[in-house]
């Protein structure tokens, strides 16, 4: 589900206090975004698109590998102009799933105190 050596090089590049600033401010954004997802949906294929494309990128780069598959599945579809297949409400459950995890084991795997 999470991506852990994704973080861990994070974590290389930016150090622990910023990775700690960097984590905060993900969850915070996609927070918002998950919050909005429901008025997305009822968009265009391209609104549905940019929604998940943000979600897909910002999930990678912290390590949300299965959100962020999910996401990249979907943005796709929606480019091809289909959304039929794609579920806001499984959008939302697989990120509360990933940051359920993620929060859990972080203090396992990086010196990160947020």
């Amino acid at each position: 589900m999470i991506n852990w050596s994704q973080i861990k090089q994070l974590e290389e590049d930016v150090g622990s206090e910023d990775l700690a600033e960097v984590v905060t401010l993900f969850l915070s954004e996609v927070d918002e975004a998950i919050e909005g997802l429901e008025t997305v949906a009822s968009g265009t294929n391209q609104e549905v698109a940019e929604a998940l494309h943000f979600l897909k990128g910002s999930a990678f780069n912290l390590g949300f590998q299965e959100f962020g598959d999910y996401c990249s599945v979907g943005e796709s579809q929606a480019h091809a102009g289909d959304t039929s297949e794609i579920s806001m409400s499984e959008v939302e459950k697989l990120y509360v799933a990933s940051k359920e995890v993620f929060l859990a084991e972080l203090p396992n795997h990086c010196a990160v105190e947020l």
